[in-house]
């Protein structure tokens, strides 16, 4: 059986681009992944960060299982899973890696109102 953690609901998760060189550097696999962070609200974060050490214990993997934004099922590998206690909740921080052929970037500068300062010529 394969150890999985599962959304059952809400949206697709979000996943951030990762430029920690510890997560790079554990893609060492002819093919192109590539890592990405996605925070997670859930009921018992410390028992799925157990689920998740567990099966790295067994030598084993263990994957993210989630409805993408285009409705189809898809997975992705956890390489790392954290819990950080919030006043709303457990989070859930999972680094996993994505396909490099399927993943799109947005650029966001942080500041909307930057363009703002620079009157048109």
């Amino acid at each position: 059986m394969e150890d999985k953690i599962t959304i059952i609901e809400g949206p697709a998760p979000i996943f951030e681009q990762v430029n920690d060189g510890w997560a790079l550097g554990l893609n060492e696999s002819p093919n192109l992944f590539v890592p990405a962070l996605t925070r997670l609200r859930t009921f018992n974060g410390p028992a799925l960060v157990e689920r998740c050490y567990a099966a790295w214990h067994r030598k084993a993997s263990i994957h993210l299982h989630y409805r993408a934004e285009s409705g189809l099922e898809e997975t992705a590998p956890i390489l790392a899973a954290r819990n950080v206690e919030t006043p709303e909740g457990h989070v859930l921080l999972l680094w996993v890696f994505l396909d490099g052929d399927g993943v799109e970037y947005e650029m966001d500068s942080g500041d909307d109102d930057q363009m703002d300062d620079y009157p048109d010529e």
